[in-house]
């Protein structure tokens, strides 16, 4: 990262560009970011993208303008309008949401619009001392490599002056929320008595799913369902170490209740859940309860996305079900490409990004909320026992990931990719997949190692059939990547 105001601050990584308030994330840098992709709107390098040329999608000229939409965070409304007065400074059409939204709000608003390009202010799960930019393409998803590489070699030098200029202010939420409502089974939802909890983390899908349960006569709770930007002081990321105030909230539940507690990230697109009794349901088992309902209950097939470092237990899954299975690398764009190019069934990620057929080619936290409240109104089972059929059915799971601030993070995927280990952790290695970082198979179980893409962290992913062989793991994972 170079330094503020450089030619190198602005870099878009796996899921945009993020960096930290007022030392590379700038109204200068928004600005020459904002340049880079009004440059790239009018450029005929456009037309010829694998997008349009490969995907099959409509290119729409700059005519049709830019969406804009902004998050809870320090100065996320603010840096959306000088991103904006600047798209309409180069004579491109902009609209702003009127209020924060959550980033498929803004992805939905593309398609609903036929827009030419979609830009969240947002650093979705990272600390409260970062901001990013998101770009979403015209199939309401997040921007391909291609696209994101194009506006990084339009960036330019200096900062664009910024004219007064009115800005169109819009609603996203409305069109957004209603497309949802044609989307959860209203039926199915209050097929049962359920109790939701519902946990925005202050972020800026809050209220939404708590409104959309009320106005079906759902019963539920709403916490963290305010603005704080700050988010209680520690990334809005939905991990279970974060969820102390859902678990605290789902206690108070009355014993014997069918209840489940939902929760979504910053920026409202991933999702995450909790059983009756406070126990933390994993994104590989949330992943798993959807995709057993989608295929057993509305009979749908297709094939399914998994990105890397989810579990096996999928796989055994899609197997059972005679499905299709495509592996992608960490990040939705890769998803986004599959779903746009061909019928996937699902398509998700470890960190609690979901996209269902028939939706946006993008991870939507809102509307999966939703289906899980809609999956458990439909059974006649406690979410506990929903997920204990997972593995009764398909086989144990367990699995836990550690973040390491490690400098030599790049060193060590590199290293390990060089020279992979014969043996590890007392384990044979029984093969090593490199699409995205180096992933070590043993025959019980797997360990990834990979550099972030957004953040100076080194993450070691493993699943093992025991909760202590996946510690043994991780502790050598983590004495190899510090080097003792």
């Amino acid at each position: 990262m170079g330094a503020p105001g450089g030619e190198e601050s602005v870099r878009f990584g796996t899921d945009g560009w993020r960096a930290i308030i007022a030392k590379e994330f700038t109204f200068d840098n928004v600005g020459r970011a904002a340049q880079g992709i009004a440059e790239f709107l009018r450029s005929e390098v456009r037309e010829a993208d694998p997008i349009y040329t490969d995907w099959g999608c409509e290119c729409r000229d700059a005519s049709h303008g830019v969406v804009v939409g902004y998050d809870t965070r320090f100065l996320s409304e603010a840096f959306a309008l000088h991103c904006a007065a600047v798209l309409r400074g180069n004579e491109i059409p902009v609209v702003v949401a009127d209020r924060f939204v959550p980033t498929p709000a803004v992805s939905y608003g593309v398609v609903d619009r036929r827009a030419a390009m979609g830009v969240m202010i947002t650093s979705s799960h990272n600390p409260p001392e970062y901001n990013g930019l998101k770009i979403k393409a015209e199939y309401g998803g997040s921007a391909p490599q291609s696209i994101t590489a194009a506006v990084e070699e339009r960036l330019p030098a200096q900062a664009p002056r910024v004219g007064a200029a009115e800005i169109e202010r819009v609603d996203l939420i409305g069109p957004y929320m209603a497309r949802i409502g044609e989307l959860i089974d209203r039926d199915r939802l209050t097929a049962s008595p359920i109790h939701v909890v519902v946990d925005s983390m202050y972020g800026s899908a809050q209220g939404l799913v708590a409104r959309f349960l009320g106005q079906a006569g759902v019963s539920h709770t709403q916490v963290r369902g305010t603005v704080d930007v700050t988010f209680g002081g520690h990334g809005p990321e939905p991990l279970e170490k974060n969820l102390t105030p859902l678990r605290e909230a789902m206690r108070a539940v009355p014993s014997g209740a069918r209840a489940i507690g939902v929760v979504t990230d910053g920026d409202g697109d991933r999702v995450s859940a909790m059983d009756e009794a406070g126990g933390f349901v994993d994104a590989h088992r949330t992943y798993a309860l959807i995709l057993q309902y989608l295929v057993q209950e509305r009979g749908w097939k297709g094939p399914v996305v998994l990105s890397v470092n989810l579990s096996d237990l999928l796989r055994r899954m899609a197997d059972a079900y005679g499905l299709d299975v495509i592996e992608i690398p960490i990040g939705f764009k890769h998803a986004a490409e599959h779903i746009v190019k061909g019928d996937v069934l699902m398509a998700g990620e470890e960190s609690g990004s979901y996209a269902v057929r028939g939706h946006i080619p993008e991870r939507d936290g809102v509307y999966l909320s939703l289906l899980l409240a809609e999956i458990l109104a439909t059974s006649d089972r406690k979410t506990s026992e929903l997920v204990a059929g997972l593995h009764e059915s398909f086989g144990p799971q367990e699995y836990a990931r550690r973040d390491l601030h490690v400098e030599t993070r790049l060193e060590v995927v590199a290293g390990l990719k060089a020279a992979p280990p014969d043996e590890f952790a007392g384990r044979s290695v029984r093969s090593v997949e490199t699409l995205d970082g180096v992933k070590l198979r043993f025959d019980d179980g797997w360990l990834l190692f990979r550099a972030s893409g957004t953040e100076p962290i080194l993450r070691v992913y493993c699943e093992m059939t025991t909760e202590e062989d996946v510690r043994q793991v991780l502790d050598a994972a983590v004495q190899l990547a510090r080097g003792e």
